[in-house]
């Protein structure tokens, strides 16, 4: 394998790159290969001349030459015998370090890369005994955009489920009131607001990435809602009155709501966006929410309230919803055959005496469903004791899995399932999970080495480690020349340089000290660098980020100035940063806005309400995606942050209705409110549910995250609204008694008293009339 993959050629105009062009070299000019290779071709050599004393230990052994080399990360699966002598081992990884210098280096290496994987591949193929996983420095960013070709078949999917029940959901029997253009046009209005947003993040340079796949389902969830919201509203207007009357009466009912929560979602998206975010997906992620949020209201505003308009003149005009003609009245029906009665079946305004009350648009299976049944189901005595068990146990189970939140930084969450990024990182964490990486501990500073007790100091630091120092080995060597480690500085530095580092198997040990002459022609170490290994367990990654936090903290109390660094503490770091900094300032910008919006709301128990609500869903959304193997990562963070706004959404119109409601009881409120925004929510619901659905068939990782976390913020808000809050409002504040208003001179009550003179000529007060 080594041999075929040294023997790759990248052809270019005139020449032909291979590995020895392009690869990292050493001091000797020769090629930087895994020690690994070196180890295996000494076993090779001692099989050949049939040598059986030859051992390789584990997970530290010693080369021909004499030099100590550390092989834990480089063999895997590793069963020792005695003295940690090595029996076997199940896996061998083999890295190839290119250099990239320049941009045609750059370029030569990136197309070396692919005819890598190419070749692994093919060596894979006549070598089925052995199985490989090829990697390299642009298979994540390849996995990662991958999500995006695999999930465009599912998208269309849940597009054509989402059109055809929001085109249900907006008609009923009625063809005159039905409104299925509507429902379509609601969904055209919020892919407008998409092909916007994307549109100017082309326009102005930004970058694609597959997080953005969960923009449409916040625009879903926001935007139709706001659109069953304003035709629910239109539904309650009088049929008598004039099309802009019933118009502006629904902009005046729905849009004052619409309006604060899509300023929330701005301000919540908004602060992801700013600079306070420090990692770009994220940042362009909000960003790009921001803008599709904002001109999807506009296009509520706008096309969606023509849409609306139109409508409401073909309504007027008793024309058919569908196909626009003219309905006959019932008298002509009678003569048509049964399916043409069937589809223009309208209920004429004088057809209904004047005494019948109800709205013609109760016939609407849902406005019939709710207003007839569940109301008064879910606010009956006997149900409010189950509802009440059922919140207690869903705050029990959210609690159990609050406490086991982990947050996760393995990147093969982000990426698409069946690629090389998950195949390698599973075979690395299967065999590889024994040692941490290799931590560099760099001394920045000049220390006085030869002093026995700052010897103590370092040696005390990297206790506990598999070490590969030079300090260690320097000391050990001048013990083994019976000479004492606490030698005046100069003959310690001389001895260091003309004797330990001229030695051949401690010679690689010079690009690990830097030396410095002063102005007196002494010798000085000012910086050095040693190499760590910790053991660690399976669940490598929370072992490593806390041993960088312990060695972080180590650095900045200790008497010797040092740092630690491995590549994937630069991912850990942002990582750790990232899950935090977007939902903790989303947070604090949503209780803000709602501490701020509390002086202009007509009642402040509104804020409250909402606050509370907020929280609890927060909490269980939280609770069951961990039950439901969901770490906490930059993705699930990000749902968090719609989880707030989504929540506000739907019941923030809920919770308005029941607390400026006056005069009757609290369970008068919950059922009036229920009736007047239920529908839009359960309409929204059902068609956001059914949008996600295919979601969770996507062969990808990411897109798994965010159908669970969507799906239960969905199904938590949907409990909190249909079941939570009707029942917990009927028995908690604010009181619905009727508050008895002063009497003053300006308002007095003048009684008549009407006279009535029976046969008798008794007289007597019959009537007492309020004027």
């Amino acid at each position: 394998l080594l041999s075929a993959v040294t023997r790759i050629q990248v052809q270019r105009p005139g020449f032909n790159y291979t590995f020895a062009h392009i690869c990292i070299l050493n001091n000797d000019k020769t090629c930087i290969v895994d020690d690994i290779v070196h180890v295996l071709e000494e076993l090779k050599a001692a099989r050949s001349s049939n040598r059986t004393n030859f051992a390789i230990t584990y997970p530290i052994t010693h080369l021909k030459d004499g030099r100590e080399v550390y092989n834990g990360h480089q063999l895997g699966g590793v069963t020792v015998h005695s003295k940690d002598r090595v029996k076997s081992a199940e896996a061998i990884q083999l890295t190839y370090y290119l250099q990239a210098i320049n941009s045609l280096n750059d370029m030569v290496a990136e197309k070396w890369e692919s005819i890598f994987c190419d070749t692994v591949e093919l060596f894979q193929k006549s070598n089925r005994k052995v199985k490989m996983y090829p990697f390299t420095s642009s298979s994540l960013k390849e996995d990662f955009q991958k999500t995006s070709r695999v999930s465009e078949r599912y998208l269309i999917t849940s597009l054509v489920l989402v059109v055809t029940l929001a085109i249900l959901c907006c008609s009923m029997q009625d063809c005159v009131r039905s409104k299925p253009w509507l429902g379509l046009l609601g969904l055209l209005t919020v892919t407008l607001a998409t092909l916007t947003a994307a549109g100017i993040i082309n326009l102005t340079g930004g970058k694609y990435n597959s997080t953005f796949l969960g923009i449409p389902f916040i625009l879903l969830g926001h935007g139709l809602y706001g659109t069953f919201e304003m035709l629910s509203s239109w539904r309650k207007t009088r049929e008598d009155q004039h099309v802009k009357e019933r118009t502006a009466a629904v902009f005046a009912d729905s849009m004052l709501s619409f309006s604060l929560t899509t300023a929330m979602y701005l301000v919540t998206f908004g602060i992801g966006a700013s600079p306070f975010t420090n990692i770009e997906a994220a940042r362009i992620f909000c960003c790009n929410s921001c803008i599709a949020i904002f001109f999807n209201y506009l296009y509520v505003l706008s096309f969606y309230g023509s849409s609306l308009v139109f409508t409401g003149y073909i309504e007027n005009n008793y024309q058919h919803s569908i196909f626009c003609r003219k309905v006959p009245k019932p008298e002509v029906l009678q003569e048509k055959p049964a399916w043409y009665r069937f589809l223009l079946t309208a209920k004429f305004s004088e057809d209904t005496d004047d005494s019948e009350e109800t709205n013609t648009y109760e016939s609407h299976l849902l406005v019939w469903f709710l207003k007839r049944y569940y109301c008064d189901w879910i606010t009956n005595t006997y149900v409010k004791p189950f509802v009440v068990l059922f919140y207690l146990v869903y705050i029990s189970f959210a609690l159990m899995g609050y406490l086991q939140v982990s947050e996760g930084s393995d990147l093969s969450n982000i990426v698409a399932t069946a690629t090389r990024t998950i195949e390698y990182t599973t075979a690395q964490q299967k065999y590889f999970s024994n040692y941490s990486p290799v931590i560099g501990f760099y001394i920045y500073e000049s220390i006085e080495y030869w002093n026995t007790s700052v010897q103590e100091d370092v040696l005390e630091y990297t206790k506990g480690f598999v070490r590969i120092s030079w300090f260690e080995s320097y000391l050990n060597y001048l013990r083994k020349l019976n000479i004492s480690t606490g030698l005046p500085k100069k003959n310690f530095t001389d001895m260091l340089r003309n004797s330990f580092l001229k030695t051949p198997q401690f010679a690689h040990f010079s690009e690990d000290i830097i030396f410095s002459k002063k102005y007196n022609n002494e010798v000085d170490v000012v910086a050095s660098r040693m190499f760590l290994v910790a053991k660690t367990m399976e669940t490598k990654r929370e072992e490593l980020y806390d041993l960088l936090e312990t060695l972080r903290k180590l650095s900045l109390t200790s008497k010797v100035k040092f740092i630690v660094f491995n590549p994937s503490f630069v991912y850990m770091d942002r990582y750790a940063s990232s899950v935090g900094a977007p939902l903790q300032n989303s947070c604090i910008s949503a209780l803000f806005l709602l501490f701020f919006s509390a002086f202009l709301v007509a009642d402040s128990l509104i804020n409250v309400w909402l606050t509370l609500t907020v929280a609890s869903v927060e909490f269980g959304v939280i609770g069951f995606m961990t039950l439901w193997k969901v770490e906490l990562d930059c993705i699930s963070v990000l749902c968090l942050i719609y989880g707030i706004n989504y929540t506000i959404d739907n019941c923030a119109p809920l919770l308005s209705t029941f607390v400026l409601g006056k005069e009757f009881t609290r369970t008068k409120w919950v059922k009036n409110a229920l009736e007047v925004h239920g529908v839009a929510i359960l309409q929204s619901y059902l068609c956001y549910i059914v949008g996600l659905i295919p979601l969770a068939a996507v062969p990808s990782n990411l897109t798994r995250t965010l159908f669970r976390c969507l799906f239960l913020i969905a199904l938590v808000t949907f409990f909190h609204c249909f079941a939570i809050l009707p029942v917990i409002l009927t028995f908690l504040p604010p009181s619905k008694k009727k508050r008895k208003e002063k009497k003053n001179p300006e308002n007095r009550e003048e009684i008549e008293c009407v006279e009535m003179v029976d046969m008798d000529s008794t007289r007597v007060v019959d009537q007492i009339t309020t004027v």
